[in-house]
């Protein structure tokens, strides 16, 4: 007796007969499937999103709306990590992502959250890997062949440069800019340009600060936090209290204290 298939795909959905979906997918309204690609089990793909040529994408995956996913991307696969053992974990994607060439983002693993998360408007280029248990916010690039080890932590606004890698647990803390070919072994606080191997600090990123509205009166408070940090002679210890001063008047320096409050692996220096 055939097996009755279980699909939900929206009659606006246009599927190219190439395309190979499995039971259990869940398409919606104006959905592209370029030929070629595989979309396995128990994964969910919002409205208006194209999925191009030769893509994979495996399940539990859940992808929001309008993104554009390239060829020969893998989205959703299991994790690159001897302790997972098959477990149902998860990759959750937002909306209006730019997913490049051979861009791979897995799913998590039961012993941090079983989730990777990415948000939305971000640009992730050619052959971006995204390990599991990464949480990655809103509007962040990713240049070619960046990479992210598992459990790590990329703040909203933040530019990982091409030919970067980061090592697991860090945080890559908001609007900074980390530069080509670093290697990233410790937290970079938020605001901060860095670039090395390993990556060290050497100043503000006022530019994309400026691009994104902050005035002059933000900016000089985010100068003066980077100096008691980086140029007072000061301890964490030490300059956590003069930063907190400052969050009353400034709360954008309120990103600084948030990332020495969870730290583990400390900042970059």
């Amino acid at each position: 007796m055939r097996k009755t298939r279980i699909l939900m795909i929206h009659e606006t959905a246009k599927i190219h007969p190439s395309a190979v979906i499995e039971d259990g997918v869940k398409i919606g309204a104006n959905v592209t499937v370029g030929p070629f690609t595989y979309i396995g089990a128990d994964v969910e793909i919002g409205d208006g999103t194209e999925v191009m040529s030769h893509v994979v994408i495996k399940g539990p995956t859940v992808i929001g709306q309008d993104n554009r996913i390239f060829p020969f991307a893998v989205i959703g696969e299991e994790c690159q990590d001897k302790k997972y053992s098959g477990e149902a974990t998860r990759l959750v994607v937002g909306d209006r992502n730019v997913i490049r060439e051979s861009v791979q983002m897995h799913r998590g693993t039961v012993q941090d959250r079983g989730v990777t998360t990415v948000g939305s408007d971000n640009l992730f280029c050619v052959n971006v890997h995204i390990a599991h248990d990464c949480v990655v916010g809103d509007n962040i690039i990713m240049g070619n062949n960046a990479t992210l080890a598992g459990h790590i932590n990329v703040e909203d606004y933040a530019i990982i440069s091409a030919l970067s890698a980061v090592h697991q647990f860090c945080t890559v803390g908001a609007h900074c800019f980390i530069g080509g070919g670093s290697i990233v072994v410790k937290d970079v606080p938020p605001y901060v340009m860095a670039q090395g191997n390993h990556a060290k600090p050497f100043g503000i990123n006022i530019e994309g600060l400026k691009r994104r509205g902050f005035e002059k009166p933000e900016l000089h408070a985010i100068r003066r936090a980077y100096k008691e940090i980086y140029r007072s002679g000061k301890t964490l210890a030490e300059v956590k209290p003069v930063l907190e001063e400052m969050v009353k008047d400034y709360p954008s320096i309120g990103l600084f204290v948030k990332l020495f409050d969870n730290s583990t692996r400390g900042i970059i220096r």
